[in-house]
């Protein structure tokens, strides 16, 4: 699940830099549930230690934004994700 987690965070700030509570409700919107803080700050925490995200303090909030290596990692991954999976979607979608 972590590797889903980072993909979805990396994803989301492809939208807009956000901070760590709007993440897990716009993650919350699409999955149904949202993720604890022991999930999702851990997540950004290894995000930012891999300089896929940097955060920037603005108050008392973190604002996250990818890096040009998130922005990077996250084309790859789609990439990679399409390339997997796409038949699947494909096939489910033609149904």
């Amino acid at each position: 699940m972590r590797g889903m987690l980072s993909f979805f965070v990396l994803w989301l700030l492809t939208k807009e830099p956000m901070h760590g509570q709007k993440i897990a409700q716009e993650i919350a919107k699409r999955r149904g549930t949202k993720p604890t803080p022991g999930t999702i700050y851990p997540a950004l925490k290894d995000l930012s230690q891999r300089e896929l995200i940097i955060g920037e303090k603005q108050g008392k909030r973190i604002i996250y934004s990818l890096t040009s290596k998130g922005r990077q990692g996250i084309e790859e991954a789609c990439q990679y994700f399409h390339q997997v999976f796409g038949e699947i979607f494909e096939e489910q979608t033609l149904k």
